[in-house]
């Protein structure tokens, strides 16, 4: 028999917390007495054990046990990953290194520029 806690699905929008994403979960609904269909979200602090989630992913919670003061869902599962955050902090990585390479060849000019006029 399945449990039956419940399940949300949603997508990332901060991922800055050890162990803790914020997951944006919107909603939809008629108006009771007027009908127009309402759209409506709610952030829900969850708890991510290995910090597998980045911003825009879409993922499952499922509710749990109080964690913290404000954490009482966790991250079931990540249903699709958004790529274009994850090809982002790659591009930011290659171009920090890019930069460390960069000022390691100036200083090695600036050497060799000393080293000609002390001659």
């Amino acid at each position: 028999m399945p449990n039956k806690r419940r399940r949300l699905t949603g997508s990332v929008v901060s991922n800055k917390m050890d162990k803790t994403v914020v997951v944006r979960v919107e909603r939809s609904y008629r108006h009771p007495l007027y009908g127009k269909v309402i759209k409506t979200h709610k952030r829900y602090m969850a708890h991510d054990e290995h910090n597998e989630c980045q911003l825009g992913d879409e993922v499952l919670i499922v509710e749990s046990r109080p964690m913290s003061k404000h954490k009482r869902w966790a991250v079931q599962e990540i249903l699709r990953e958004d790529l274009s955050a994850r090809t982002a902090a790659l591009d930011d990585v290659a171009s920090v290194s890019s930069d460390e390479e960069s000022d390691e060849a100036d200083q090695t000019l600036d050497t060799d520029v000393d080293s000609e006029e002390d001659a």
